[in-house]
This record gives C-alpha cells, sequence and structure tokens, in this order.
C-alpha cells in the first residue's frame, strides 16, 4: 500500500482551499484521510500556509511520499527532505 502526503480540496465554487493529507495514493482526491496534516489557503495574500512538520516526518518515516504541489509548499514553510 503507497501512501502519499496530497491536497485535498474543501471551500466552495470559486474559493478554494485546501487540506494537506496523509492517505492511500489510490484514495480519491476527496476521500477519506487517515490524517491530517495542515492547510493551505491561495485565495488570502500573501498565501496561508500551515502544515504540522512532525507529523509530516512521521509520515515520511512510514514511507509517505509528498505529490510535487505539496513537496513545493513543504519547501516554502522551510521543511527540509534529505535526498533519497
Amino acid at each position: 500500500m503507497a501512501m502519499r502526503i496530497r491536497l485535498t480540496r474543501m471551500g466552495s465554487k470559486k474559493k478554494p482551499f485546501y487540506r494537506i493529507v496523509a492517505l492511500d495514493s489510490e484514495t480519491r482526491r476527496d476521500g477519506r484521510a487517515l490524517d491530517f496534516l495542515g492547510y493551505y489557503n491561495p485565495m488570502k495574500e500573501p498565501n496561508e500556509i500551515k502544515i504540522d512538520t512532525d507529523k509530516v516526518r512521521e509520515w515520511m518515516a512510514k514511507g509517505a511520499k509528498p505529490t510535487d504541489t505539496v513537496r513545493s509548499l513543504l519547501n516554502k514553510v522551510g521543511f527540509y527532505q534529505p535526498t533519497p
């Protein structure tokens, strides 16, 4: 079972709000998440990003891999990712 750290869309029409979640890679985009790791609000200026880095480290230790978008958000927050 491959684990992913990715975004799930929340909010209303034309006002997106995203949660950063950990889930199985085969789960649909808005499927039930295993854990909530933070959120990303692109509608505020500057963009609002809040991530619990301790939880992210836990999930990555369990084998979860972030998507490209989540990886860029982690870099913006200053999260260090070791290179494999």
